[in-house]
């Protein structure tokens, strides 16, 4: 059965196809924009090319949810009042450009998805995104030392690359490591500037992966992304992201049970093929024993729980607006500023209750709508707000993780609506036929690109 008609006017009036060649460069050539030191301070720039391509044609539908992503934007410019020093600015207008380039990624592929017939070519850029962090991960593996000075770290006046959150962004390195351990663990990073936002990612985008394989059923493309799968475990694993593996597991249950409940075979079978991946590779990395030698060599978990108590302590000062961003004291254990170690203390420090509220709605809102998928992709890709909530405690998203979740859920919100339309459009069965087995919507959404 062909595909039901995209989103589009009919007629002269009809919008011309937003471009697709913007994601990709966006998020394909993430190896050559780690490799420039581009890769934090261009993100903001990428996206606001996509957002003058759609102020230019016009007529651009805003995703479900929307509004309590507008509303937390409001709060975090709100909280600029509360910054304690000028020289804060930059760093705040940076965290505040990732925010609103979130919202932009995920109103373009909401409207490039709902105006086209074919979708798989949409969620490809998100593929390419992924086979990037693979391969820098690898390099993570192969060499852990390696360092370098970026054009953009020597383009940029010292007064700027002096301070530390910039620096981190824009000096090239593979993975983290102690300096002053004799037996150091290798955690790949690359290509992000903490191995945290690796793991992030990580979880964030594997879903997603996992749907393209099951929307297109041939292709070279396809092939590579499942070849990439085993590949990309012992980076990942190295990594030894507790929040990883938790957001993941989290995610992979409620499929499992959503699977269970609802008898589909094929997600029950993808969920235990990547749960038979994962356990291959833990028998030859010993996961456990390197998280314990690392837990028991650092006082990472003392370190964040004196962060969060001092959040907690000080928010009461500033409940409604925050403090602006993190800030330096000398009354916690960990180096780290507080309000770091974790995307929920970073806006309930920075920008206050109202704000956290707001965040956090916008991901409970996009996980209740992408529940409403029926296909198996659509269910693997519901399934990346509720990684995003597992993993707000431990991990920051003030970077490309949190456009990739918006990208995943900009993508889930026009494929669910497609079935939904297409399930509304079926012609009804003849009456002697109306008790034979429905017809899944996945299997109705085949396209002439063999995609599924």
């Amino acid at each position: 059965m062909a595909d039901l008609p995209a989103a589009r006017l009919p007629g002269p009036d009809r919008l011309p196809l937003l471009p697709l060649w913007p994601l990709f460069l966006m998020f394909g050539l993430t190896p050559l924009w780690w490799a420039t030191g581009t890769f934090y301070l261009g993100w903001p720039l990428l996206g606001g090319l996509l957002f003058a391509l759609m102020a230019t044609r016009g007529r651009v539908p805003l995703p479900p949810a929307t509004t309590f992503w507008l509303l937390f934007l409001a709060m975090v410019v709100l909280s600029g009042i509360r910054l304690a020093t000028v020289s804060a600015l930059l760093t705040f207008g940076l965290r505040l450009s990732f925010y609103v380039t979130a919202l932009i990624v995920c109103a373009y592929v909401y409207s490039a998805a709902r105006e086209r017939d074919v979708l798989t070519p949409v969620l490809a850029p998100l593929g390419a995104f992924w086979l990037g962090i693979v391969l820098l991960g690898w390099l993570g593996v192969l060499a852990p030392r390696f360092a370098m000075t970026t054009p953009m770290e020597l383009i940029l006046p010292g007064g700027i690359t002096s301070n530390p959150f910039i620096r981190d962004m824009i000096h090239l390195h593979t993975a983290e490591y102690s300096l002053r351990s004799l037996n150091p663990i290798y955690r790949p990073a690359a290509p992000f500037a903490y191995t945290n936002n690796y793991g992030s990612a990580y979880a964030l985008v594997l879903p997603c992966v996992v749907a393209f394989v099951m929307l297109r059923r041939r292709g070279l493309f396809r092939t590579v992304l499942l070849i990439s799968l085993p590949l990309s475990l012992p980076p990942a694993f190295l990594t030894l992201n507790r929040g990883m593996f938790l957001s993941v597991g989290v995610g992979l249950a409620f499929l499992g049970v959503r699977a269970t409940l609802r008898g589909n075979v094929r997600v029950a079978a993808s969920i235990v093929g990547v749960v038979v991946l994962g356990a291959l590779a833990m028998v030859f990395i010993p996961i456990g024993e390197l998280i314990n030698q690392r837990v028991s060599s650092s006082d990472t978990n003392t370190d964040r729980l004196s962060l969060y108590v001092e959040v907690l302590r000080r928010v009461g000062q500033s409940p409604l607006l925050g403090f602006g961003a993190p800030a330096n004291v000398d009354t916690v254990s960990a180096e780290a500023p507080i309000g770091t170690q974790g995307q929920l203390w970073m806006v309930l420090f920075s920008h206050g209750v109202p704000a956290l509220l707001f965040f956090i709605g916008w991901f409970v809102a996009a996980f209740v709508i992408c529940l409403k998928a029926s296909s198996p992709a659509g269910q693997w890709l519901a399934v990346v707000p509720l990684i995003g909530l597992v993993q707000l405690p431990f991990y920051g998203m003030v970077n490309q993780n949190l456009t990739a979740a918006f990208f995943a859920v900009g993508f889930a919100l026009a494929l669910s609506e497609r079935e939904r339309a297409l399930a509304r459009w079926r012609p009804p069965l003849p009456r002697n036929r109306r008790r034979s087995a429905p017809v899944p919507a996945s299997g109705l959404l085949l396209s002439r690109g063999g995609a599924a």
